[in-house]
């Protein structure tokens, strides 16, 4: 059964959902941890990010 809810209920309504800007802020906090982990990890090598970054090491 749906009913309209009261401006007074309206104000009382709490919602627990993640926004998209949350699960963006933690993707790009895991891609940079990938980019550490094989920076610091590896011998040599390189990589490439997005908007034109290359990095290499030897």
């Amino acid at each position: 059964m749906k009913r309209e809810l009261t401006n007074n209920e309206l104000k009382q309504k709490e919602t627990g959902a993640v926004t998209l800007t949350a699960v963006m802020a933690i993707v790009a906090i895991a891609v940079a941890a990938v980019v550490v982990y094989k920076l610091f990890m590896s011998n040599k090598g390189s990589t490439n990010i997005p908007g034109g970054w290359k990095f290499t090491w030897n």
